[in-house]
């Protein structure tokens, strides 16, 4: 069984999507539908851009979700996704990819996504960090002890996961992590925690336009992040969406259930290799290749 997966933020790369946009027709168009859509050129980011014109939130998550989610269009009914996955904002475009959004309110969606975790990053300094070569259960037992806010966000594959929270907090984490044996603990660059309790405020808005948004039945399952199981009821879907902004990522798992259901072979499609690399290391007998 074939399975498709579609990256997240961190993916993005200058030149993204120009050999579909320069090649196929019908990506082009989308591509300009999106320029639209947004009410800015999105593509002239994107193709010749600076690396700091896509580390900007409002500009990176559109972008990869442009990038995947046209791709997938691409290969037109050669796309028949036995299941579907994505990590964090690639969740949206593995809904759009399986018909659950159309890609119109995927995009309007991802938008507003981005804008409202600006805005929560805004409002209180917080950060990220990798911790590499501790087992997960041992860094949720030294963030359980740290005062402050600080979680586990990403667990990506063992012996990697993300930690997020308060920058104090992440400090102090990082430090107890190191002192127990991480190989690193190392903070991102990235503009705030993403997947913690301080993403609240994002989580409020972002409701609000899922709950306005008609979702529909996919057509194959879907592996949500909150909880790694395969969803195909639309409200279900909604409701694991709008839990996903302060809910950790569970890639290990979701990974994990899809190989139990029977997925031999997973295809990336987006930017980046990031979770061809993820998914070998959680299952070394799977096949995996992919897109961009």
């Amino acid at each position: 069984m074939k399975a498709y997966v579609f990256p997240g933020q961190g993916a993005q790369f200058v030149g993204m999507g120009k050999d579909l946009y320069d090649n196929n027709p019908e990506a082009r168009e989308l591509f300009e539908r999106a320029n639209d859509i947004l009410g800015f050129r999105i593509t002239d980011l994107m193709f010749a851009g600076t690396d700091e014109d896509l580390r900007q939130t409002a500009v990176t998550q559109p972008a990869i979700f442009l990038h995947s989610v046209i791709l997938a269009k691409s290969l037109g009914t050669d796309f028949k996704p036995d299941m579907v996955a994505g990590h964090s904002l690639g969740e949206f475009s593995a809904l759009v990819a399986a018909g659950a959004l159309s890609f119109d309110d995927g995009l309007r969606l991802v938008a507003a996504r981005a804008q409202a975790m600006q805005k929560a990053c805004e409002l209180k300094p917080s950060t990220m960090a990798a911790v590499i070569a501790l087992p997960d259960e041992k860094v949720e037992e030294i963030c359980s002890t740290v005062d402050g806010v600080v979680v586990c966000a990403n667990y990506n594959c063992p012996g990697q996961l993300v930690i997020s929270g308060e920058i104090e907090a992440i400090d102090k984490a990082c430090e107890l992590l190191k002192a127990a044996g991480a190989k690193r603990a190392l903070k991102l660059k990235v503009g705030g925690a993403f997947h913690s309790p301080c993403m609240e405020p994002a989580r409020a808005e972002l409701a609000e336009a899922i709950d306005h948004t008609e979702f529909s039945t996919p057509t194959c399952p879907v592996y949500q992040n909150v909880d790694a199981l395969p969803h195909t009821d639309p409200a279900e879907i909604k409701g694991n969406l709008i839990a996903q902004l302060t809910a950790p990522v569970r890639w290990t798992q979701s990974v994990r259930n899809m190989i139990a259901d029977g997925a031999t072979e997973f295809v990336e499609l987006g930017p980046g290799k990031v979770l061809q690399g993820l998914v070998a290391k959680i299952d070394p007998s799977a096949t995996v290749s992919g897109m961009q």
